[in-house]
């Protein structure tokens, strides 16, 4: 396990969580924030380290931005304004992460500095804002240098060929690069890739040779190395870049900004050179939305850095999530599951996002892997339509308007169909896409991508798919409720019990209490309990419960004895310790790595839901615990303590052991959030309102959330005697109600508060 101790924060949230202040620059690893609209996404960590780029509908992509870094410069001394190297003497770092931006601010050499990143409400673009202040008794000459790595011509091999071009557009103020490229269109044509200045420039470079020098790198540019500055260099059909210099004068304690835009364009006239008032302007405007769109939910518990996380930055990483998927590539489950996550705190943005993603459909049913690089991707992925009924019917649940329903919606090859067709043609698919015993066909991979060589014969079946199918087709049955389909409703209950019917026999694995993974082409069992490895798989037991299947809490209780370690539960045991031909990439990752046994934590967020369904609340709080990325009671973590990671390394993998994996791209995120909503916080949408039944922590004798829902806010107040997490009484601005489930009508426009007795019955 990495050393780090568990004193050590590295910085601190403010502004009730909203911030994260990294205050010592060397964290374990980088520590990261992203920025986005609906064109642009960037990311940046507390040294500015990270990448930005366009995408267009289609999914084709400007790779803008593959570093940064900002520079300083006086006649005789250079440093970077980022804190890299980390030694080089400056004073009171610090990066402070917001939703949104992100600043990195240090002292040096009698300057004080500040370099602010976001990414604006509109446009392929980002805006850096570089403050100096003059904090000596001296006036001080001083040079800005900012500087962009860029791939929009291609990431750099040596003995390659780079085509770019370059130079500098005196009307722009922008030094540029153009290439051709595939963006809004099937054939090539031009691409700029920019950087312009609020001040007249004094100095540029396009060429990467002349800035950074052949021989050097980003951090030691042979323009800051050797006193340069800026060489005025154009850039034929060779690697590209984009730096500006600007000359500033600071008289004692004299403070200016130069903002700059690192930006993609179509034409040179979608150039933006930025004001002093167009980058404030776009700041206050990018703060102002995110203030609107995550205000939906705001919860109070005894445990801090929960609130932190839920109230500052899981909306915020579900809202990513739900426009952005994992940002590498358009995922569809992960941009539908996502979604259906966010619907918790804004569904009205929910409901717009949902359409586009139905939009990349099959009129068929089936959805794609992904839409990326102008086309869209099947990649034999069998799992991607299950998510659409649960998503249409949570946000529908939540904006209580069912005549949405019958909105028209495209498939992808342009013909249309209501929403509600659109989801019952996704269950119908699935359930006729069988192959072993019925159950439906894994193909090359269910949610677990990893698993992608069991059915490629088309024969071979996923057991948890099945079981998510009835899920889905559960929740296909409340829509078609909705619409007064009562043929849709007595078929979908008469294919629901044949399913449920058919994974007890065929994907139940009876002697050990719980039901396998997968079935593959050559019949051969994966997660029974005479495996040879793999015994025991946790999504299979925890959709058991989202399904309502029978033997559902055994099911879980076998899970949790079998699978549960000190730092968190297991996707499945025990991990492989080889290629299996039959599995696929899963079984060719380390033991205890992410799917191959380690502590998966979407499925762990799925969990907290379960847990609630099956009312325990015990394992609730230590769920919660052991997936906080800032509470040390089960394990230390090196990673964001405002962010969620994909999982933790299992207790096999030697240093690795209970170190994080990728943080903020993951469904981790958006699951935690819906999780601590819907099912801990026991905030369920109904059509008739607003249903009460959490399942919090016995440790929680005071909590509280408020929920705007459907324009009115409810201010829930929970007290708990800690001997259980049953309601027992509910009032309403002090009326006691007798609802028999909790059911509280939205009354548009007020506030309700609503206070939860809870016991055991």
């Amino acid at each position: 396990m990495v050393e780090i101790s568990k004193k050590k924060s590295y910085g601190h949230f403010e502004k009730n969580g909203e911030t994260f202040v990294v205050t010592d620059v060397e964290t374990p690893r980088h520590w990261y924030n992203y920025f986005f609209n609906n064109d642009y996404v960037a990311f940046a960590s507390q040294v500015g380290a990270g990448e930005g780029l366009a995408q267009d509908s289609m999914g084709r992509r400007i790779f803008l931005v593959s570093g940064r870094n900002v520079f300083l410069k006086t006649a005789d001394k250079a440093w970077s304004l980022f804190g890299l190297p980390i030694d080089y003497g400056y004073t009171d770092y610090a990066c402070a992460h917001e939703n949104g931006a992100s600043t990195v601010s240090l002292s040096y050499d009698g300057i004080r500095s500040s370099v602010r990143i976001f990414v604006p409400n509109e446009g392929k673009c980002e805006i850096w804002s570089v403050t100096a202040e003059n904090t000596s008794a001296q006036t001080r000459e001083l040079s800005v240098i900012a500087y962009a790595k860029t791939e929009i011509d291609g990431v750099y091999r040596p003995q390659c060929y780079s085509l770019g071009k370059g130079g500098f557009l005196k009307d722009k103020n922008a030094v540029y690069g153009h290439v051709y490229g595939a963006f809004e269109s099937d054939r090539n044509r031009d691409i700029w890739g920019y950087m312009s200045a609020s001040e007249e420039a004094d100095g540029y470079d396009s060429r990467r040779n002349a800035f950074i020098g052949p021989y050097s790198d980003d951090q030691h540019p042979a323009a800051i190395t050797k006193m340069l500055g800026c060489r005025n260099s154009d850039c034929n059909s060779e690697k590209l870049c984009y730096a500006l210099e600007n000359k500033i004068v600071l008289a004692p304690g004299e403070k200016k900004t130069v903002h700059y835009v690192v930006g993609a364009a179509l034409s040179m006239d979608e150039f933006i050179r930025p004001t002093s008032e167009f980058a404030e302007g776009a700041f206050a405007a990018m703060k102002a939305k995110y203030e609107k769109e995550l205000s939906g939910v705001e919860i109070k518990t005894p445990m801090e850095d929960l609130d932190h996380l839920v109230n500052g930055w899981l909306k915020y990483a579900a809202d990513m999530g739900s426009r952005w998927a994992r940002v590498r590539h358009n995922g569809y489950r992960d941009l539908t599951s996502d979604t259906e996550c966010f619907a918790a705190v804004n569904p009205s943005l929910a409901w717009e996002r949902i359409k586009r993603i139905l939009s990349f459909q099959y009129d068929t049913g089936y959805a794609p892997r992904t839409f990326i690089d102008g086309s869209i991707k099947d990649r034999n992925f069998a799992d991607n339509t299950v998510w659409l009924a649960s998503a249409v019917a949570t946000i529908i649940k939540e904006l209580g308007k069912k005549e949405l329903l019958l909105e028209e919606v495209p498939f992808n090859n342009g013909t249309t169909a209501t929403v509600y067709e659109h989801i019952r043609r996704s269950v119908d698919f699935l359930f006729n896409f069988q192959g072993l015993y019925g159950l439906v066909k894994i193909w090359g991979g269910d949610w677990n991508d990893c698993v992608n060589y069991a059915g490629l014969k088309g024969k071979g079946v996923s057991v948890w798919l099945s079981i998510a199918w009835c899920y889905a087709n559960k929740r296909f049955r409340e829509l078609a409720k909705m619409l007064g389909k009562e043929d849709d409703v007595k078929l979908s209950e008469e294919r629901g019990k044949i399913m449920a019917e058919r994974i007890e026999e065929h994907g139940r694995d009876k002697e050990a209490g719980y039901y396998i993974y997968a079935r593959t082409d050559d019949d051969i069992i994966m997660g029974a309990h005479d495996c040879e490895e793999g015994q025991i798989f946790l999504i299979s037991q925890l959709w058991s419960v989202f399904a309502g299947l029978e033997n559902a809490a055994q099911a879980m209780d076998r899970a949790e004895e079998i699978l549960e370690t000190p730092i968190g539960i297991r996707l499945a045991y025990p991990a492989y310790s080889h290629q299996y031909d039959y599995i696929g990439s899963m079984a060719e990752k380390e033991p205890g790595v992410q799917d191959n046994g380690g502590i998966y934590l979407h499925p762990s967020a799925w969990k907290l839901a379960v847990d609630s369904i099956l009312r325990r609340p015990d394992r609730v709080e230590e769920g919660i615990k052991k997936m906080l990325p800032g509470n040390h009671e089960y394990g230390e973590t090196c990673g964001e303590p405002y962010a969620m990671f994909n999982s933790y390394f299992a207790p096999e993998t030697g240093y690795r052991a209970g170190t994080p994996g990728q943080s903020w791209r993951t469904a981790s995120s958006s699951w935690m959030l819906k999780s601590m909503i819907e099912y801990v916080f026991g905030m369920h949408a109904e059509m008739e309102g607003l249903r009460i039944d959490p399942c919090l922590p016995l440790s929680w004798k005071n909590c509280s959330i408020k929920k705007i829902f459907r324009g009115c806010v409810y201010d829930v107040r929970f007290s708990c005697d800690g001997q259980g997490s049953d309601v027992l009484s509910v009032k309403v601005n002090g009326e006691k109600i007798d609802s028999e489930n909790n059911v509280i009508p939205a009354k548009e426009g007020e506030t309700l508060v609503v206070e939860v007795s809870l016991g055991k019955k």
